[in-house]
């Protein structure tokens, strides 16, 4: 069987420096918000290029921080695609707020700049471009609109860890930049985990209060706070991964080559770089008109493949009808009735690689 992600994969291949760094931990006794995850802070946060970095609890909880320290509040919008995880929306509505949704660019499955400017409106606070697929969105003239109205920019880049969008990193050009260290992402942790990423000295401090009760001294809230915490179990085995985040992602390239050059006779859209950024392919993703098919025949010969994702959020049972009618957003639908990510991780061999390639072959013969 050919995974199409394999975290366990990725653990046996740090094995020795991951058990040494969980060891330092137990050894230390300090648990929560210590030395590892004050190191991992910074480290990531210089990888970015950004001077200041908050580790949280989650992806999920990255945004929903995000949100509330550029101060998004009940009855304000906040615009972002339906072409992403759910986590995108729920956390803007965590917030109180209401998500505005816009289509994507077909190419590149990020939000489509030409569509942000007619969906703002007088209560628009933020705008949430997601770095898809490993696929840096378009940024220049999201910010572009978004500075004239003074609009707060939150780069989600759950899928973009070590990304580029002309020649800077994903997570560097925002007001603010979330992360995922979910175990399947570029840089995964073994468990959940979170990070906010901004250059703003206020947004930091914002972030940082509300991370854990908005203390600045222990047991005492100047302001009303949650608990978000990442533990110092998953920042020491993120500081050894992400020594190794640079070499990953030019194997995940590498593997996106040998695919690209395969897969080439088959009639599927293949994933394209565009122009302006530096692909890191979390996911390689093909569009097929024949997408369940295709799935069901790779199944049944062991290869495992996803769709990312399946409903866009404004077609879900839980969100059908509030966030926009059936057939607003055609790019995004056409997407989730054709995409299919196809194994993809950085201990994938070329033999296997490979296999997947033919076995595509066989289906389209």
């Amino acid at each position: 069987m050919i995974p199409q992600a394999n975290p366990h994969a990725q653990y046996l291949s740090h094995q020795a420096e991951i058990d040494q760094a969980i060891a330092r931990v137990l050894e230390k006794g300090r648990y929560i918000l210590g030395e590892e995850a004050a190191a991992f802070e910074r480290e990531f946060a210089d990888s970015i290029g950004v001077r200041f970095g908050v580790g949280v609890g989650s992806g999920t909880e990255a945004l929903h921080l995000a949100l509330r320290a550029c101060g998004v509040k009940p009855g304000d919008e906040v615009i972002t695609v339906a072409h992403t995880a759910v986590a995108t929306v729920a956390a803007i509505e965590l917030c109180g707020a209401t998500p505005v949704l816009v289509d994507i660019d077909p190419r590149s499955f990020t939000l489509d700049p030409t569509k942000l400017e007619v969906a703002i409106t007088l209560a628009t606070r933020a705008v949430i471009p997601v770095h898809l697929y490993g696929q840096p969105a378009d940024l220049e003239p999201i910010l572009n609109i978004a500075r004239k109205r003074r609009i707060r920019v939150i780069e989600d880049c759950a899928q973009s860890h070590g990304a580029t969008y002309r020649g800077r990193r994903t997570g560097a050009w925002g007001d603010m930049a979330c992360f995922s260290f979910y175990p399947t992402k570029n840089l995964g942790a073994i468990g959940d985990g979170g990070f906010v990423a901004t250059d703003d000295p206020q947004l930091a401090e914002n972030a940082r209060l509300l991370r854990e009760y908005g203390w600045r001294e222990r047991y005492v809230s100047d302001i009303p706070g949650w608990n978000t915490r990442l533990d110092e179990l998953q920042a020491a085995i993120l500081r050894v991964k992400l020594r190794a985040l640079d070499a990953d992602n030019a194997r995940r390239r590498r593997l996106a080559t040998m695919y690209d050059e395969w897969l080439a006779p088959c009639p599927m859209v293949l994933p394209v770089e565009m122009p302006y950024g530096r692909h890191v392919y979390h996911l390689y993703v093909v569009q097929a008109e024949r997408r369940d098919a295709l799935q069901t025949f790779l199944k049944e010969r062991g290869i495992g493949s996803l769709i990312h994702y399946p409903v866009p959020i404004h077609l879900q049972p839980a969100y059908r009808g509030r966030l926009g009618d059936a057939g607003s957003l055609p790019e995004t639908e056409r997407a989730a009735r054709e995409v299919l990510s196809l194994p993809m991780f950085p201990e994938l061999t070329e033999t296997e690689v490979h296999q997947v390639a033919d076995t595509l072959r066989e289906f389209f013969r």
